[in-house]
């Protein structure tokens, strides 16, 4: 069994190295990602109505959703960014150093900006700017505090670098899964 990965309208999804699919992870059309990603269980990455860009060692955790707005909204994911599991990450601009967590959802035309941590469960609505450094939560998401250095390396990094070496526990036993 492997991943489901698609063309659409003739774009195909293109991966850096070393990335990690799990057998039952969708990604399709006009997706690139660079190296170290992993894109896990049941995670969908839907590139067939605007582009999806992602940077080096982004980690798509198990039910999360990436996708865009028809000819309005694409998505812009930068370095070392946790997308956690269930979360919806749509038509907007992610950038370095960023965990977003389980179940959060990030609307179009938001930008999250370097060394965030978007909360568990939180909304993120449609067209915010959220400030670098910060740690936002709620519904609607609000900045609560600015964040540590100790979050960003003890939190941020350590997760997005964890999955990296989650990923080569199922490399070493699936060689259909790399890429």
């Amino acid at each position: 069994m492997m991943a489901l990965i698609l063309p659409v309208e003739g774009a195909h999804p293109q991966f850096g190295e070393d990335c990690f699919l799990a057998p039952n992870a969708t990604i399709v059309g006009d997706v690139i990602a660079g190296n170290q990603c992993s894109f896990w269980f049941n995670a969908v990455v839907r590139g067939d109505v605007n582009s999806i860009r992602m940077g080096h060692k982004v980690n798509v955790q198990d039910g999360a959703v990436i996708h865009a707005t028809y000819q309005k909204t694409k998505v812009i994911i930068g370095n070392h960014v946790s997308i956690g599991h269930n979360a919806i990450v749509h038509g907007c601009i992610i950038h370095d150093h960023v965990l977003i967590g389980m179940g959060a959802i990030v609307m179009d035309n938001a930008v999250v900006h370097s060394h965030c941590i978007i909360a568990a469960g939180a909304v993120v609505l449609e067209g915010t700017v959220i400030e670098a450094g910060s740690i936002y939560a709620g519904v609607p998401a609000k900045k609560v505090k600015d964040i540590s250095q100790d979050l960003i390396h003890g939190e941020i990094e350590r997760i997005a670098n964890n999955y990296i070496h989650y990923a080569s526990w199922f490399k070493s036993t699936d060689p259909s899964s790399k890429l």
